[in-house]
């Protein structure tokens, strides 16, 4: 049986993405990061809306126009509209970080 946390690389020198399954309106892939961040000046704006999920490790994301940065623990979830401008300020370094992230077409307009 296939596990989530199954060929983590013991250093990842960038981040590794794996799509795990793919539907016509959503994409679920896993994410594991250690140490990487969204370079300086750099935002995601992204078409669709993303729902992420930190499994193991700890991260720190940007939203745009938000003073403070989220921190994120294993367990916290954050819903990300389609072109809210976000980067990752920084990931755990000594340990891999793993994240679920869905990303899907939102059929409700906020």
């Amino acid at each position: 049986m296939p596990t989530i946390y199954a060929k983590i690389p013991a250093r990842l020198k960038h981040e590794f993405f794996d799509e795990i399954v793919r539907g016509k309106a959503f994409r679920l892939e896993r994410i594991v990061s250690q140490g990487q961040s969204t370079p300086q000046g750099e935002w995601y704006d992204q078409k669709k809306d993303e729902w992420v999920l930190l499994l193991k490790g700890s991260a720190g994301i940007r939203i745009k126009g938000k003073k403070r940065v989220v921190t994120l623990k294993p367990g916290d979830y954050l819903r990300l509209p389609a072109r809210r401008k976000h980067r990752v300020e920084w990931t755990q370094q000594d340990a891999p970080t793993v994240w679920l992230a869905l990303h899907y077409q939102n059929q409700k307009k906020e």
